[in-house]
This record gives C-alpha cells, structure tokens and sequence, in this order.
C-alpha cells in the first residue's frame, strides 16, 4: 500500500498491550495507524492487533513500530504496511545503535525463524538466505529519528533516556534526522504529556522533507490544531484510544 504522507494529520497509536476499544469504528476519521508499546508487546499480540485493524479498515494505513526483533515475525510483516523503525537520539546507545544491529544480525544469520522457511536454500549460501530476507523487508522500514521528553514514561524507561532535551537540543536532531541520518519520519514524543508547541516550533525550522510526528497528552481538537499549527505534520494519538474512546474522537481535526 502506498503511504501518502500528505494525506495525514492524526495517527492513532494502538498498544498491542492494552485492550482495543469494543468499537473500532471510532477509527474511522483516522488517517493512519501506528501499532506498537514499550512494555507486554509479543509479535503475537502485535499480529492481533494489527489484523483486527485491518478487518475493520482494510485500506487504512497500518505501521508497526517494532522496539525488539522479538516483535518482529513473518507474519507481522506481511500483514503491516510498513515497519517504522525508532532511533532514540536522549536513549542509551542499545536503543539507537544495538537493536538495529541486532534486529538485521538476527535477520541475516536465523532469517527463517524471521521470515519463513519458504525462502531458497543454495547449498550453505546462508549469507544469501539473510540478504534475500534483508531485501523483503527493506521495502517496508521506515526510520524514525526519535525524542522521547517525559521521564516518567515506559518509553523512557526502557529506551534508557535519563535527561530531556533543550528547544535548542530537539532542533539540532530534528536537523540531523533529515540532513544527516535521512530517516524520512522525525518523531517528537511527550508519552502521555503534553509538551506544547515550543519544541515543536523548534524542530518544524529544520524540516523540509521530513515527516513530523508529534505524540504525547493530545486529548483535545485544540491541542491537536495547537500542535499542527505550530509546525507538525501529524498528531499521534494513544492514551485516550484505550481509555477514553469519546474524547478520542474529539482529537481528530475537522
């Protein structure tokens, strides 16, 4: 499926973790879906939830955002539409570096428990089983430079961030996600708070090409338009999908 980046403006973050509202059809007036979590995610729960999206809106947009090869399965990359990769510029090195190199190293050296036993076997070519799967998904990776800003979020926890970055800090990776690293999504996450539009602005100076996500303590129409104008291209939405289907809906803008 084709990802028109310049049709979205809210994504829905779905946790495999958490239960799905009784009626997906508030995702409706979404333009895209964005399934992952920091914490009880299985490549299981994440195929679960992923299909349970597409049985209800099989033409929406649905990425998966892996934080371990263990999320990862045959199965969950052919039912996804994209796999969007973060790379936690405050995080510890594991989180930018080490579970990329691990994810690919897994690929390349075990690629059918990855992606199937279906694919060619040429003698004791392994290397050319890993760089077959290495090319089936590299179609559907999308990096995402990423700044997680709430030090009480799992997200935190687990990527190891220990210290926020200043306006003038999330600018500089916004600038280094598009210039130099060329990841086509930059990701600013607040994680359940709501930073405002200052590091937003801050950041929107340095992206032409780039996608801007911004996530975290969206519970408002206002807040979503705050945001936007302020110079992201996409709000994304998580807490209050599971919690607070109605204000949910209110977050979307008209």
């Amino acid at each position: 499926m084709k990802l028109d980046w310049d049709e979205i403006t809210h994504v829905t973050k779905a946790d495999p973790a958490k239960e799905l509202p009784r009626d997906l059809g508030i995702l409706a007036r979404t333009d895209a879906v964005l399934v992952g979590g920091s914490d009880g995610v299985t490549a299981e729960n994440t195929l679960d939830t992923i299909r349970a999206i597409k049985r209800h809106f099989p033409n929406k947009p649905v990425l998966q955002e892996p934080y371990s090869s263990s999320h990862v399965s045959t199965d969950t990359i052919e039912a996804a539409d994209r796999l969007a990769i973060p790379a936690v510029y405050n995080g510890d090195r594991e989180h930018f570096v080490g579970k990329h190199v691990s994810l690919f190293t897994e690929v390349g050296s075990k690629p059918e428990e990855i992606l199937g036993t279906e694919l060619p076997v040429l003698g004791d070519l392994i290397a050319a089983k890993g760089l077959d799967a290495v090319s089936r998904m590299a179609d559907k990776i999308i990096g995402e430079g990423y700044v997680i800003q709430n030090l009480e979020s799992t997200a935190a926890e687990v990527s190891g961030v220990t210290e926020l970055y200043s306006d003038e800090q999330v600018a500089g990776a916004a600038l280094a996600t598009e210039a130099f690293y060329g990841f086509p999504v930059f990701y600013l996450e607040y994680s359940g708070a709501y930073g405002g539009p200052d590091d937003v602005e801050a950041a929107a100076t340095y992206l032409d090409d780039t996608v801007f996500l911004y996530g975290g303590g969206i519970d408002s129409r206002r807040r979503t338009r705050e945001i936007l104008d302020a110079g992201a291209d996409a709000v994304v939405v998580g807490d209050c999908f599971h919690e607070d289907p109605e204000r949910f809906s209110e977050t979307i803008p008209s």
